[in-house]
């Protein structure tokens, strides 16, 4: 079976927030025609009809359902899916590509490193990319991997595991236990929000990480430990270097600061080595000297809803006609995706003269000032 040059795509778990980013990137950027089913949509397409339909089956689950719905479509493909192309997108790969891999179709396993973005691609993410068996879709598979403009790195699903139990599931336990050390001190040190006028720039990053953690599904961390067969392992470790840090801390003697210095600042130092280290270093800074810019109160933020060459000079020349020194300028985007530009001034800014530069920007069309 050749692949059509235009798949019709289905996806497994359409009204997920996942689902329905594939669903619009697939249409608006791939131009493709899409149908899916999800339980939670009653409109969606029936299973049967999904499986049989579909050129390129993508499954956009919950890890701890994924690998025994890939068996159920399997069982009602009953063969039709030979000559065909088969997905997923979960944060675990042996045991769904495994699944996949009992079926006749092609088989690749995804994995975006970022909840759905605001952004029509993944420009700027991560993507681990496990190609288990891939023959005929190839070149349409380079296609997606292009259009989807994410950096890709190639890995067997068992390496993937294990590092994400690295990446992903140490990470998040680190911080959710961050979470529960500040809740239960929080009757002596005060809350969060009571901290966050101490803060350092670590604080600052670390206490953003768990907000996101925890506004966020939390069905996907808790499957990204237990559907991880490295967690458990890798938590053990770490709980081991903190009970081991605790106990030399408690210890207090100039032998147990000698075996800090060694075991926790030299070794750890000259395992990671010192391109790694400049790296993260600067990258650190970098983050540091944004949330200082962030940090200042003399700003605006503005949309332009034209993105086409000279908008953004023609805005910062309304600064310039009204006398006005900028400090900062950072794009971002709003939490309806669109792009806007953070503005920031000098602390002693005539506030009377920047209400002026934004009712021109306002009334000019050029732009939009956000409240």
């Amino acid at each position: 079976m050749t692949p059509k040059p235009s798949p019709l795509i289905g996806i497994v778990g359409s009204a997920g927030a996942y689902g329905r980013w594939l669903q619009h990137f697939f249409q608006e950027r791939m131009g493709l025609e899409v149908i899916g089913h999800d339980p939670a949509d009653p409109a969606s397409t029936d299973e049967a009809e999904l499986v049989q339909r579909a050129d390129v089956l993508v499954f956009s689950a919950p890890i701890r359902r994924t690998g025994a719905l890939i068996a159920r479509y399997a069982e009602l493909a009953a063969g039709s899916e030979a000559g065909r192309l088969w997905l997923d997108v979960t944060s675990i790969k042996a045991a769904p590509v495994a699944a996949m891999l009992a079926s006749r179709a092609e088989v690749v396993g995804l994995h975006p490193m970022t909840a759905p973005p605001k952004t029509p691609t993944l420009k700027g993410r991560v993507m681990v990319v496990c190609e288990a068996r891939l023959d005929a879709w190839r070149p349409w598979m380079a296609s997606l991997l292009a259009a989807l403009e994410a950096e890709c790195v190639q890995a067997t699903p068992e390496q993937h595991d294990r590092v994400m139990a690295l990446v992903q599931a140490m990470v998040h336990a680190a911080h959710l236990a961050q979470a529960g050390v500040l809740r239960s001190e929080a009757t002596r040190a005060g809350p969060l929000d009571a901290l966050m006028p101490f803060r350092s720039a670590s604080f600052e990053m670390d206490a953003a990480i768990i907000a996101r953690i925890l506004s966020l599904n939390p069905a996907i961390y808790e499957d990204i430990q237990f559907g991880n067969p490295h967690a458990s392992d890798v938590l053990q470790a770490l709980a081991r270097q903190i009970q081991r840090m605790a106990n030399l801390v408690g210890e207090g003697t100039d032998a147990a600061r000698a075996a800090f210095r060694r075991e926790f600042l030299h070794d750890n130092h000259a395992a990671i080595g010192p391109d790694m280290l400049a790296q993260g270093n600067y990258s650190y800074e970098r983050i540091g000297y944004l949330l200082a810019d962030l940090a200042g109160r003399e700003a605006i933020s503005v949309h332009l809803p034209e993105d086409r060459p000279g908008s953004l000079r023609a805005l910062l020349h309304v600064f310039e006609r009204h006398g006005i020194s900028l400090s900062s300028i950072h794009s971002s985007r709003t939490p309806e995706g669109d792009v806007h530009f953070r503005i920031g001034f000098d602390a002693d800014v005539d506030a009377a003269v920047l209400a002026r530069a934004a009712e021109e920007i306002d009334a000019s069309g050029l732009g939009r000032v956000l409240a």
